[in-house]
């Protein structure tokens, strides 16, 4: 039995359509900045022989009522070493070159989070996402 977890907590002051575009970065830069983690990778062929790739481990998504409850658990996940990917405010709008250059030139604690997205064990990730629920 797994005990890997993936969870992602979403900022749900944010619309939807920029939600889901933030979840997909975060997702992706996860992945991509962890080339050393085991993601749970696996094909769920169906009959016909088509692939359908996803991840075996759970991927569960809360919601946060604001940017600092993300900030708090970013801070909580630098501090314990736990991979993670952010998405804020200053990664929006523009070319990518712009969206860096924008969140080059904005302190942390004037950055609005969108979310959050981690890996790690199930137990450590619980404990530090319990006070979130469920993203409805």
């Amino acid at each position: 039995m797994t005990t890997t977890k993936l969870v992602a907590v979403l900022n749900k002051k944010i619309e939807t359509g920029k939600i889901m575009n933030a979840l997909a970065h975060m997702t992706i830069g996860l992945v991509g900045s962890n080339p050393g983690q085991d993601f749970g990778v696996v094909n769920y062929e169906d009959k016909d022989g088509g692939a359908h790739l996803a991840s075996k481990f759970p991927f569960i998504i809360l919601r946060a009522d604001n940017s600092n409850k993300i900030r708090t658990l970013r801070n909580a996940c630098i501090e314990k070493n736990i991979p993670f990917a952010s998405f804020t405010d200053r990664m929006t709008v523009g070319s990518w070159e712009d969206q860096v250059e924008r969140s080059k030139a904005a302190p942390e604690a004037d950055l609005e989070y969108y979310g959050i997205c981690l890996i790690g064990e199930k137990d450590e990730l619980d404990e530090l996402t319990k006070k979130f629920s469920l993203w409805l």
